[in-house]
């Protein structure tokens, strides 16, 4: 049975998330990017997050004891601003959890901490032809920003 939104308890992640999270990360690349991402890179990558804290974190949703959201934060020094931004990313929610506000929770809650840190902003970035996730940032206040994203992945091993 779904529970209703308003049982879904919005914590931070704990190292006994991990499975859940690297679950969740490997399924959001494939829906969204069709990408097979390396699955002992991924759990190191999560685990070297929630191992240190400097690095950011992660917000989940949890219903009745299972992760169903998630969204991880990193931050951006910006000179211009004299401030930090908050860059959400990872994002997922499993799919018999969606349209039922459970990401709208999960940036809330984001905002809300961002906000009592004194950052200066939240950023993310979505895919172009992601059309439903574009709608949900645009409803929770988000603007399009006049920047394109450059990158250039680098060998590593």
């Amino acid at each position: 049975m779904i529970r209703p939104v308003s049982d879904v308890v919005i914590r931070l992640a704990r190292p006994q998330d991990l499975a859940a999270l690297v679950a969740g990360n490997a399924a959001m690349a494939l829906e969204t990017e069709d990408r097979q991402l390396d699955a002992a890179r991924l759990e190191r990558g999560v685990r070297a997050l929630l191992e240190d804290r400097a690095k950011g974190f992660y917000l989940v949703a949890e219903d009745d004891g299972r992760v169903v959201g998630q969204l991880m934060i990193t931050t951006e020094w910006s000179d211009w601003r004299d401030g930090v931004f908050w860059w959400i990313q990872s994002v997922h929610v499993v799919p018999t959890h969606r349209r039922r506000g459970i990401y709208r929770r999960l940036h809330l809650e984001a905002e809300r901490l961002a906000r009592e840190a004194g950052a200066c902003g939240l950023r993310l970035y979505v895919e172009r032809e992601n059309a439903g996730a574009q709608a949900s940032y645009r409803s929770l206040g988000m603007k399009h920003a006049d920047y394109d994203m450059f990158e250039v992945e680098l060998p590593r091993d």
